[in-house]
């Protein structure tokens, strides 16, 4: 199977980016066509994501709309290493704070699990899955073990076995999670002691 290429999801982006930039601005595709230079068909071929954007057509669409090519086409930051984290609501209950950034063969993220209540609902799904607990203790059901892990314990499985973690004691449970797409793992490198 082939690698995707890096940035493709950036790329993927700049055609419904552009299609709503134009709409936002109340531009048609002959207007923009005039202000551009760029032919409609051109246009909306890069609006439908059937013609990959490129430096010569993004630079006068940038222009044209008044916004840094950057923005135009949602670039990833560079030169601030700092990640800017922006805790979400989990589908589950609990918050996510992604802690990488950008397209990546792995994630990490911290999450935060406040009891669930319910009895497990296990799931599966592509990738591999490393976690380790900050605090609290977390059940981890995999497959056919029903684990509790407590601070400064960490797991790994295939998330192609049937899991589900959450609280152990009725307390909110924090994690370090480091996901990956299926065949990615983590690699735990050391230095042993003189």
């Amino acid at each position: 199977m082939d690698e995707p290429a890096p940035y493709q999801e950036v790329l993927d982006e700049v055609a419904p980016r552009l299609k709503a930039l134009r709409a936002k601005r109340g531009l048609t595709l002959a207007a923009l066509s005039e202000a551009t230079g760029i032919s409609k068909s051109t246009l909306s071929r890069l609006e439908s994501g059937q013609r990959r954007p490129s430096l010569e057509l993004l630079l006068p669409l940038a222009g044209a709309y008044h916004v840094a090519l950057d923005d135009l086409v949602g670039a990833p930051e560079v030169g601030d290493p700092r990640v800017r984290m922006a805790p979400r609501a989990m589908q589950s209950g609990g918050t996510a704070v992604a802690l990488t950034r950008g397209p990546g063969p792995l994630q990490a993220y911290k999450m935060i699990i406040p009891d669930r209540g319910t009895e497990p609902e296990l799931r599966t799904h592509e990738g591999y899955e490393w976690l380790y607990v900050l605090e609290g203790r977390l059940r981890l059901v995999l497959a056919g073990h029903d684990l509790v892990l407590g601070s400064g314990e960490a797991a790994e499985w295939d998330t192609r076995l049937p899991h589900w973690f959450g609280s152990a004691d009725g307390r909110p449970v924090e994690i370090l999670s480091l996901f990956g797409r299926q065949g990615e793992r983590m690699h735990v490198r050391a230095k042993p002691h003189a």
